[in-house]
């Protein structure tokens, strides 16, 4: 985001969407990039900042941009969140972040790939690692948002592997330094 500009307000319609059982098959990950999936047990929030900037800058996400160190550390320490962190030749290359919300509902909190990776299928593979470890906790549905500030390619992705949506709303959201 540019800095120096000030909050603005910008109109976005939020698309929700939920699986309620895996309708892909399994996604092969790409040749040549030697990815691995690691689960991020208790990161630092210097390093989840890092990945939650590298990914939602160009989109976005400012949820937990103003977070203190405690307030994001009590949010991606919980219980109830887990953190998984794609590396391509060890280095970060995407994230996702799984929220479980009780009563047989978990939620993919946050999910993408840092720029740099943009345009090696890596988003597709990530996509069916997070279903996977969705439903092997076995839930009774799993969601996501999604809206028309994120990458063009994430509904349609998310549809692809087997989301289906069943709210849209619109919403007004601030968006600046």
């Amino acid at each position: 985001m540019s800095s120096g500009g000030g909050k603005r307000k910008v109109e976005t319609i939020v698309t929700c969407l939920e699986m309620h059982a895996p309708s892909h098959h399994f996604v092969p990950p790409p040749a040549n990039l030697h990815l691995s999936l690691m689960k991020a047990v208790k990161p630092t929030p210097h390093y989840y900042r890092y990945l939650y900037n590298a990914v939602g800058d160009n989109y976005h996400w400012v949820d937990r941009r103003h977070l203190d160190d405690e307030a994001l550390k009590a949010l991606i320490h919980s219980d109830t969140v887990d953190i998984f962190v794609a590396y391509s030749a060890g280095v970060p290359a995407g994230f996702f972040e799984i929220d479980d919300r009780g009563e047989g509902e978990l939620w993919l909190a946050y999910f993408g790939v840092i720029p740099d990776f943009h345009g090696r299928g890596i988003g597709k593979w990530l996509l069916a690692e997070a279903i996977d470890e969705a439903f092997n906790r076995e839930p009774e549905v799993f969601r996501v948002e999604t809206c028309t500030l994120d990458d063009p390619r994430a509904l349609p992705l998310y549809q692809k592997m087997g989301f289906r949506p069943y709210e849209r709303r619109d919403k007004i959201m601030e968006i600046g330094d």
